[in-house]
C-alpha cells in the first residue's frame, strides 16, 4: 500500500493511486464533480472546464480536474499532504461562469428536445448554474448534418464536449467525425459530409450530454419518465450484451447498454439497440394448421391436437433455433426424447463436440482481451459477429497487444498480422516456437466460420493446440445466443443436423429458421416471427419473443444470464415452455413439472453450472484429436450483418442499413 498517496479532499483524508486524475480521487471519495467533456472510457479532451476545482497552495485560479494527476500536485507545508476544495466560492464562481458560456448559444427548445429528461445539461444548469442570463445578443445557428438513419441531429445545441469525436474514433475505430473551425465558428461534422458507416454509431447518443445528437427511430415517440424500464440480455448475437427494455404500455420503445465491464462494458451494437421495431412486425400472434397446401388460423386446442398426432408413434426430430431460452430446449429435449427423437441445436453444422465444454466454450473469458498482449483470431470476423467485442480487441490493440488473422483479410478497424487464408496457416502456426508468446497473457478466438466446415472438428483441435503450445486461454465465437445453452442441456445428435433428420416422419421446430428443412416430414414450428421456419410448417404454435418471457442465455463465454419480461406477447402467443408442457399431456407424456420455476429447478439438478447465473464456471473437457486439415480458405460466419435472424429480418430498419452497407460497399460504375 506503501505506493499510494495522501490526499485531502474537503477536509476528508483519503488514500488514492497517485496516477488517478483528480475527477476520478474525488469519485472515490465519493464526491460528485460535474463534467461534459471527461468519459472514463475515452481519452481526457479537458475542454468544457465544467470541471474545475481548487488546488489549495497552487495557481490563484481553479484547475481542470479531469486532467491533472494526484502525483502533480505538490505537497503542503511541512510535507502536509495537498489540499482540493471543490465547493469553495472560487469553484461555485468558476462554474457558474462556464455555464454561463457554455448557455450563450444554447437553444431554448427545452420542451421539444428529446434529451429531456435525461440531460446533463439542464441538470447540470439547475445544480450549478445561475438563475439569470447576461446575453443579450442573437444566438447563432449551425446547420444540421445527415448522419443515416439512426442518428438525428440538432447541432445549435452541441457544446463541442468532442465525446462523439472521441468514441467513433477510439472504441468504434472509424474516424468519421471530426471538430472544423475555431471560437463561435467551431462545429462537429461528418467528413464530406457523409453518412456514418460504423455498425457502433449509437453509443454517440448515450454520450451526448445535450440534445445535439438523438435517436431517428424514437423521436418524438415517448418521454423517459413514461416509460417502464426492464433490465434483461440481448440475444442478437451469442456476446449476451447487458440491456435495458423501455417499454409505453405493451410496445417496446427503445433498447439502451448497462453496463457490465465483463461482456460489453457499456457499449450496444446498433443491431441490438435498434432491432427494437422488428419486435412489432410479421409476428405469430395465433395458432395455424396447413390443410389443401394452405394455413388457416386456428384455434389452440386444435392446433395442439394436430402437432400431438404429428407426434404420436411417429419417428421425431426436434431443431432448437438460435434464440430459444435454454428452459424451452431442455423440455423440448424431454418431450421429443420421450418419444425416441432426436434433438439437435447445431443447425449450421458446427463441429462442436458434445459433452467437452472446454473445446465448445472454450477456456477463457471475455474479460481477458483487456490484458492480452497477444489475440489469435481464426475464422472469424467479429466486427460483423459482435461489434462489441471487436470494440474490446481494439482497445487491447491501442494498449500494444498484438493482433494476428487466419482466414479472410477484412477491415477490423485495426491492424493486425495477416497470416493466411485457411487451416494450412494454422497448422504452420502449431508448428513455430511460441517461447516469447507464452510469457505473457493470450487469447485465441475461433470463429463458426471455421467450425461449420467438414475439417472443423480438426480445425477446433487445431485451436486448441495451438492455444496450448502458446500458452493462451481459448474463446469459441458463438453467433446464435442460444448455441452454448443448447449444448450445454445436451440437445446434440451423433453426426449432427443430417443424421437427426435421417428418416423422420415429424419435425419439431423450436424457432430454427436458419436452415430449410428437407420436404417430406410433417413440421410443427414453434416461435414468434413469420419467418422461414413458419413458411415450411404444417401446424404453427405462436410463442413470445425474448422480450416478452423469462428465460435463461448462456453467453459466448459459459456465462448463464436472465432474460427478463419487458412486455408481453401478442394475441394469443404463449410462453414457450408453456406450449411445451401443454403439448406435453395431449400425448400422454406430461412434462414433470408445473411452473417455469420448476423447469428451471429440474434443468439446474440435471446441468448444475446454469444455476449460476453471472459466473463463469470452469471449464472442463480433454484436448480433441487432431484431424486432417482441409486446404479450403475460411469463409463468412454471417452473409449480411443486420439481417441475421427473424426478429432482425422483419425489421424495417435493419432492411435499410442492410441496404445501406451494400451500397456504400459497392463499386462506383462511370458510363461507358
Amino acid at each position: 500500500m506503501s505506493d499510494l498517496r495522501k490526499i485531502i479532499i474537503d477536509d476528508h483524508q483519503i488514500e488514492v493511486d497517485p496516477a488517478m486524475t483528480l475527477i476520478q480521487a474525488c469519485e472515490q471519495a465519493g464526491i460528485e464533480i460535474p463534467r461534459f467533456c471527461y468519459h472514463e472510457r475515452l481519452s481526457i479532451a479537458g475542454n468544457c472546464r465544467m470541471c474545475l476545482v481548487e488546488v489549495v497552495g497552487g495557481p490563484p485560479k481553479p484547475a481542470a480536474s479531469c486532467a491533472m494527476q494526484v502525483r502533480d500536485l505538490r505537497p503542503g507545508p511541512e510535507g502536509a499532504p495537498p489540499q482540493v476544495k471543490t465547493n469553495s466560492p472560487m469553484v461555485k464562481k468558476a462554474r457558474e461562469g462556464v455555464m454561463e458560456f457554455l448557455l450563450i448559444n444554447h437553444p431554448l427548445d427545452c420542451p421539444i428536445c428529446d434529451q429531456g429528461g435525461e440531460c446533463d445539461l439542464q441538470d447540470q444548469a439547475m445544480a450549478y448554474g445561475v438563475d439569470f442570463s447576461r446575453y443579450r445578443e442573437p444566438k447563432r445557428a449551425v446547420t444540421n448534418m445527415d448522419l443515416g438513419p439512426l442518428v438525428g441531429t440538432h447541432m445549435t445545441r452541441c457544446i463541442s464536449c468532442t465525446r462523439c469525436v472521441r468514441f467513433i474514433t477510439e472504441v468504434a475505430g472509424m474516424p468519421e467525425l471530426g471538430q472544423t473551425g475555431r471560437g463561435e465558428d467551431a462545429e462537429i461534422t461528418s467528413y464530406l459530409g457523409a453518412t456514418l458507416d460504423s455498425n457502433m454509431q449509437g453509443n454517440i447518443v448515450d454520450l451526448c450530454p445535450v440534445g445535439a445528437l438523438t435517436s431517428k427511430p424514437y423521436a418524438f415517440t415517448a418521454r423517459p419518465w413514461e416509460l417502464t424500464k426492464t433490465e434483461t440480455i440481448d440475444v442478437m448475437d451469442a456476446l449476451g450484451s447487458n440491456i435495458r427494455v423501455d417499454t409505453k404500455g405493451r410496445e417496446v420503445m427503445r433498447i439502451l447498454p448497462r453496463n457490465n465491464d465483463g461482456i460489453n462494458e457499456e457499449w450496444l451494437a446498433d443491431r441490438s439497440r435498434y432491432v427494437w421495431d422488428g419486435l412489432r412486425r410479421q409476428r405469430l400472434d395465433k395458432p395455424y394448421i396447413r390443410e389443401n397446401g394452405k394455413l388457416r388460423p386456428a384455434t389452440w386446442p386444435e392446433a395442439l391436437s394436430a402437432a400431438a398426432e404429428g407426434l404420436r408413434g411417429k419417428k421425431v426430430a426436434g431443431l432448437v433455433g438460435d434464440l430459444a431460452p435454454t428452459e424451452a430446449i431442455f423440455a423440448l429435449k424431454q418431450l421429443i426424447e420421450g418419444q425416441g427423437g432426436r434433438v439437435e441445436c447445431r443447425l449450421d453444422g458446427a463441429k462442436l463436440p458434445a459433452g467437452n465444454r472446454a473445446a465448445y466454450v472454450g477456456t477463457a473469458a471475455i474479460e481477458d482481451i483487456d490484458t492480452a498482449k497477444a489475440i489469435m483470431l481464426i475464422g472469424t470476423d467479429p466486427r460483423v459477429e459482435a461489434p462489441v467485442l471487436n470494440s474490446r480487441i481494439r482497445k487491447a490493440w491501442l494498449k500494444g497487444a498484438d493482433v494476428g488473422v487466419v482466414g479472410q483479410a477484412v477491415d477490423l478497424t485495426y491492424e493486425y498480422a495477416h497470416l493466411g487464408d485457411g487451416p494450412q496457416a494454422l497448422d504452420d502456426l502449431i508448428g513455430r516456437d511460441h517461447s516469447e508468446v507464452r510469457d505473457k497473457p493470450s487469447i485465441v478466438i475461433v470463429g463458426q466460420a471455421a467450425l461449420r466446415r467438414d475439417d472443423g472438428a480438426a480445425v477446433l483441435a487445431a485451436a486448441q493446440a495451438l492455444a496450448e503450445s502458446t500458452g493462451s486461454g481459448l474463446l469459441v465465437l458463438h453467433t446464435a445466443a442460444s448455441r452454448v445453452g443448447a449444448m450445454d442441456v445436451g440437445a446434440v445428435t451423433d453426426g449432427g443436423v443430417d443424421s437427426a433428420l435421417d428418416g423422420v416422419d415429424t419435425v419439431y421446430a423450436l424457432g430454427a429458421d436458419e436452415m430449410d428443412i428437407p420436404k417430406g416430414p410433417f413440421v410443427i414450428y414453434q416461435g414468434s416471427h413469420g419467418d422461414r421456419g413458419a413458411h415450411r410448417a404444417d401446424v404453427i404454435l405462436p410463442t413470445a419473443a425474448w422480450t416478452e418471457e423469462q428465460g435463461l442465455f448462456v453467453n459466448t463465454e459459459g456465462r448463464p444470464q436472465l432474460a427478463l419480461r419487458a412486455s408481453f406477447a401478442p394475441g394469443e402467443a404463449k410462453e414457450n415452455w408453456a406450449v411445451l408442457r401443454a403439448l406435453s399431456a395431449m400425448i400422454d407424456s406430461q412434462l414433470p413439472y408445473d411452473s417455469l420455476g420448476q423447469l428451471r429447478r429440474a434443468m439446474v439438478e440435471a446441468v448444475p453450472h446454469l444455476g449460476l447465473v453471472d459466473d463463469i464456471a470452469e471449464n472442463e473437457g480433454d484436448a480433441l484429436d487432431r484431424g486432417d486439415l482441409g486446404s479450403e480458405p475460411f469463409g463468412r460466419a454471417l452473409d449480411d450483418h443486420y439481417l441475421n435472424n427473424p426478429v432482425t429480418r422483419a425489421s424495417q430498419l435493419m432492411a435499410e442499413l442492410s441496404a445501406g452497407a451494400k451500397a456504400r460497399h459497392q463499386t462506383a460504375l462511370a458510363a461507358e
